[in-house]
Formats: structure tokens, C-alpha cells, sequence
């Protein structure tokens, strides 16, 4: 019996072609003289070998990786995935080792009226406590 474009063949759902969907593969029949146990322990098996073999590929992905970092950063930081940025160059952390600290008064008294104790500015300025509550005491 035929309605519109579908059809019914046996227990399968045709599907015309021009529907732009792929044809669906034919579902694996089980043979009959297999017992559920042997069956089970099979699949069991198939997923520890296909898991066994992604861990492998991952661990060499891996090990290939860090050999191209360690060969050739500015390569790995092109070639590596990442969602935006530019990809040719590396990003290296600046040495501000030598930077000084601005630590003047009128810097240390907006600190402070930000909630900072003067022990705090103090550790972070690498003041003395008496310098830092001086600039306090000056502005009042």
C-alpha cells in the first residue's frame, strides 16, 4: 500500500531519495544459535580493545606534542587549537622583576580607602607600617 512519497516493505520504512536523507544501514541481525553470555562478552571485549586503542593514539598525540614544544616552541603555539588570538607568535611572561612601585602618599591613600590595612600596605610596598600610617595621618 502506497501513501504519498513513504511506503512499507516488510517490517523497514522506505525513504525516497530526493528527501535528502542518508539511507539508514540495515539493522545487524543476531544469530539465533548464540547465546546472550557469549554475545555480551564479545561487545565487552570490542569496547576494551577500541578503548585500549584511542589510548594509545591520545599517548602518542601527546608524546608528539611535547616534543615539537620542546624542539620548537613558536611552531607548537602555531599549530596548537585555540578558539581566537593569534597563533604565530608565543606568549612569554615579562620579567617586571626591575619594575619600581609607584608608593607615593596620595597612591597609598587611595588604597587605604579602599578597604587595604596599613599592615597590608605595608608587606605589599615593602614600606615600613610608620611610613605607610604617616601618609594616612598627612592626608587628614
Amino acid at each position: 500500500m502506497r501513501r504519498g512519497r513513504r511506503w512499507r516493505m516488510g517490517a523497514r520504512l522506505m525513504v525516497d531519495k530526493s528527501w535528502g536523507l542518508a539511507p539508514t544501514p540495515p539493522i545487524e541481525r543476531r544469530a539465533r544459535g548464540e547465546p546472550l553470555a557469549d554475545r555480551l562478552e564479545s561487545r565487552a571485549a570490542a569496547r576494551a580493545a577500541s578503548a585500549a586503542s584511542r589510548e594509545t593514539a591520545r599517548q602518542s598525540a601527546r608524546a608528539a606534542d611535547a616534543a615539537l614544544r620542546e624542539s620548537d616552541p613558536h611552531t607548537a603555539a602555531a599549530q596548537r587549537r585555540r578558539g581566537s588570538g593569534r597563533k604565530d607568535i608565543v606568549r612569554e611572561d615579562r620579567d617586571t622583576s626591575g619594575y619600581r612601585m609607584v608608593t607615593d602618599p596620595a597612591r597609598i591613600r587611595a588604597l587605604a580607602a579602599r578597604g587595604a590595612s596599613a599592615q597590608s600596605l605595608s608587606d605589599v610596598l615593602g614600606l615600613p607600617v610608620e611610613t605607610i600610617r604617616q601618609a594616612l595621618a598627612d592626608a587628614g
